[in-house]
């Protein structure tokens, strides 16, 4: 039998597209900032918001996307005064993120330990047509914003002190990446999972890195690779009855070991004289 003839492998392939193609282009201005691991933290913040929905019998989506997007905007302003450096702010990120969903998840009777397994590492079966639609939405909105501001965010990225030399709304920018990514994370943990999602904003990107030459070129082949990562992803996830986080990692894994050899066993040209 097709994995096409099961709804919810449908809407999971939907999804993996969406998710796939949102999380490196987002990914490749983190990258380009030197803040790698900031989805990774934003995740373990969402954490945070999807105990506080089982807590407070909501949806976990939307009290996770609220958590994170707090944590991410607050941890962009203490990065941005210097109350604490980039990689000290990410370790607020992740160790407050981690005490306060084991906290909230403790004090829950909604969040069983099932549950909260698919947001940790995924689930194929858990993507239903509302979740479909957020996914979506968001999604959208997540390309709208590297469409609309990609040339100003790339300038941030590269050198904020020039950046506001030239008058461009360098806070603002940096909120705008902070939000973004913190929505990408909750876009993508239904599928990928919380505590692997920040390899699908990094990894792709890190393969892409070692197969173009320009930033453009690098944004556009990480969210291709990132798509195929996903999808292929969540079929070796539906036949191996694997988690499909795990799985898709592996695979944009095993995406950048096969570049690292092509760029390993390319032969280097003659430098003319």
């Amino acid at each position: 039998m097709s994995l096409l003839e099961y709804g919810f492998m449908q809407r999971a392939l939907v999804a993996a597209v969406l998710v796939g193609m949102a999380a490196p282009a987002i990914g490749t201005f983190l990258v380009q900032r030197r803040l790698a691991l900031m989805g990774d933290g934003i995740g373990h913040v969402a954490l945070t918001g999807v105990a506080l929905g089982f807590l407070l019998g909501t949806t976990p989506v939307l009290t996770a996307i609220v958590v994170a997007v707090l944590g991410a905007v607050v941890i962009e302003l203490i990065r941005e005064r210097g109350t604490a450096s980039g990689d000290v702010a990410l370790a607020l990120l992740f160790y407050g993120g981690i005490a306060g969903g084991v906290l909230l998840i403790g004090l829950s009777e909604g969040g069983s330990n099932t549950k909260l397994l698919q947001y940790l590492f995924g689930s194929l079966s858990s993507v239903e047509p509302t979740d479909l639609a957020v996914i979506a939405a968001l999604s959208i909105i997540v390309v709208g914003v590297v469409a609309v501001f990609g040339r100003e965010l790339f300038a941030v990225c590269q050198d904020e002190e020039v950046a506001r030399v030239q008058g461009l709304p360098v806070r603002f920018l940096n909120l705008l990446v902070a939000v973004t990514a913190a929505v990408t994370v909750t876009v993508a943990m239904r599928v990928v999972g919380l505590l692997l999602v920040s390899a699908l904003m990094v990894v792709p990107v890190a393969t892409a890195q070692q197969l173009t030459t320009s930033f453009r070129a690098t944004l556009l082949a990480a969210s291709g690779l990132g798509v195929l990562a996903s999808m292929g992803g969540l079929v070796l996830a539906f036949y191996a009855d694997v988690a499909p986080g795990a799985s898709i990692v592996v695979l944009a894994l095993g995406f950048f070991l096969v570049a690292s050899v092509a760029t390993l066993l390319r032969p280097t040209r003659a430098v003319a004289r």
